[in-house]
């Protein structure tokens, strides 16, 4: 998210990327650049259904290329890393019924990670390993996406381990409070 945009303005730009990610090192930078530009085109009517946690949690639907989608945006509650410069940080859950993609998970850290890193989510005390491609990180399929939201919804904290392409470790927590009523709110109206 650039400085200035609001969380609609994000998911307009940012809740297609995934969609066909199940490998995304495999997407050039020109398909990925591509997507981008046709989420931002086609997502349109960005509704906000609630803020939960102290506003640390977002719910929004929208219609992408006429067919509703939903997707949940989370922020850090604090982060931390030895760097002058960075980014909005965020996870996101989409659900998309049309294609029949749910929950689908990515973490915008920021920054662009460090080529063939992984990234550790510790979500009290279980651990979980995303891959990054660029400034977002995934699970390696939809499985470990729904895994992820299991654990998220009965989570306290969230934690997110990771390194920038300039080898700067940082690390996100994330309070997990209203993690549930947001993702409640997002299943309810893409059922």
């Amino acid at each position: 998210m650039q400085s200035g945009e609001s969380s609609e303005d994000f998911g307009r730009q940012t809740a297609d990327l995934g969609s066909g990610r199940r490998g995304p090192a495999g997407l050039g930078l020109a398909a990925l650049a591509m997507l981008l530009m046709a989420s931002a085109a086609s997502a349109d009517d960005v509704k906000t259904l609630g803020s939960f946690g102290s506003g640390k949690w977002q719910a929004h639907t929208y219609n992408e290329d006429g067919r509703k989608a939903c997707y949940m945006t989370g922020q850090p509650i604090k982060d931390e890393g030895k760097y002058t410069k960075r980014g909005d940080i965020y996870v996101m859950v989409t659900h998309r019924p049309a294609q029949k993609i749910r929950d689908e998970v990515s973490f915008w850290a920021g920054y662009d990670f460090k080529e063939e890193s992984r990234v550790e989510v510790a979500i009290d005390g279980q651990k979980f390993e995303v891959y990054p491609h660029q400034e977002i990180a995934w699970a390696p399929d939809a499985d470990s996406d729904r895994k992820l939201v299991a654990a998220m919804k009965a989570g306290n904290t969230m934690v997110v381990r990771g390194t920038s392409q300039r080898d700067t470790a940082t690390k996100d927590t994330y309070s997990l409070s209203g993690f549930t009523k947001a993702y409640n709110t997002i299943s309810e109206a893409c059922d």
